[in-house]
């Protein structure tokens, strides 16, 4: 009984589980066409309006939205939400009539709505799919027309006339036309991915962020501050930059709500790595995701591995605010003392 008992548990682990991969929903607002590049694999092949992409395992990915219309720029974000949920986003122009990226809404998969006629289903792959190659072959087979020749002769003497037709077959041989068609088909990677025609004054994400990753939307900041064409600038700043671009509001915003929703320090903390790992932070966005922790231990480690990701660590200072005790101030210094970049 009791290894039944277990095999049970066994058995709703798994398909919990199981239930927290999620579906992702993007969506052109005004229907534009467009493809979407997770972790640099291309979803879909051929540009669509509407896409699900479906059994995500991992809570973030790196997003690119390629357009249909190259006159339109590749969108870079980094995406972050809950597990186990299908969640939609919207591509737009925002007030700046820049195309973006928005949340828009998210439901529980097991509530999931039926794909729509018009929308694409994708099976999330994280390999680029194989070529797949069709080859067609005609051949055809034309034969040389007859000769016929007619000859018409009046005899005036006699008033008599003769007619004359000669038939002749076919001479010479067959001709044999073959044609060979082969069509290659692919909805992995592209070569083009990366390189494609942008307009002009358009920056990829690594021209903008050097090898430190995404770092969200172009324009929409958390702070004020402006970009001199290698890096971002914050507004009133005169010191140190740990890192070129930080989290816009709405990633940042993102971030903490994906952090805060689970239960314990050691799960936070995970999640926070993992999304720092791919970003640039702001010392006052280190302090506000410190709070989201309930330990002073948890809140020290959570400093520690931030420095690296971020921006104004002249003003670092700001997160003492967030510990209870003065030991772990002075930890913190001796950790940041000791920081090779």
């Amino acid at each position: 009984m009791k290894q039944l008992i277990v095999s049970i548990l066994l058995l709703f682990a798994a398909s919990t589980i199981k239930s927290q991969n999620t579906n992702l929903i993007f969506f052109s607002e005004q229907g534009e066409h467009f493809s979407v590049v997770m972790n640099g694999i291309l979803q879909n092949d051929q540009p669509t309006t509407n896409i699900k992409v479906t059994d995500l395992p991992a809570p973030n990915y790196k997003l690119k939205i390629i357009f249909e219309d190259k006159k339109i720029p590749d969108i870079d974000k980094n995406l972050m939400f809950g597990q186990g949920t299908e969640t939609t986003f919207v591509i737009r122009k925002n007030k700046k009539n820049q195309y973006v990226v928005r949340y828009l809404n998210e439901v529980p998969i097991a509530q999931a709505p039926v794909p729509v006629q018009t929308q694409t289903v994708i099976l999330y792959h994280p390999e680029p799919v194989k070529q797949v190659s069709t080859t067609t072959t005609t051949t055809t087979t034309s034969a040389p027309a007859g000769v016929g020749a007619g000859v018409n002769i009046n005899d005036p003497v006699s008033g008599a006339n003769m007619n004359i037709n000669l038939n002749m077959g076919a001479i010479g041989s067959a001709t044999t036309t073959t044609t060979t068609t082969t069509t290659t088909s692919s909805t992995g990677n592209r070569d083009d991915i990366n390189n494609h025609e942008r307009p002009a004054g358009y920056h990829s994400e690594d021209e903008h962020h050097g090898n430190r990753g995404e770092h969200g939307e172009r324009g929409e900041r958390g702070e004020r501050g402006r970009h001199d064409g290698s890096r971002y600038e914050l507004e009133g700043y005169n010191g140190e930059y740990g890192c070129p671009y930080p989290m816009s509001r709405e990633d940042f915003a993102q971030a903490k709500q994906s952090i805060e929703s689970k239960s314990f320090d050691d799960s936070k903390l995970a999640i926070a790595k993992q999304i720092i790992n791919t970003n640039c932070l702001l010392s006052s966005q280190v302090k506000e995701l410190m709070l989201l922790f309930s330990f002073e231990d948890t809140r020290l480690e959570l400093a520690k591995y931030c420095y690296g990701y971020t921006l104004d660590i002249g003003n670092y200072y700001q997160v003492n605010d967030a510990f209870k005790f003065e030991s772990s101030i002075d930890d913190l210094n001796k950790y940041i003392s000791g920081f090779r970049r």
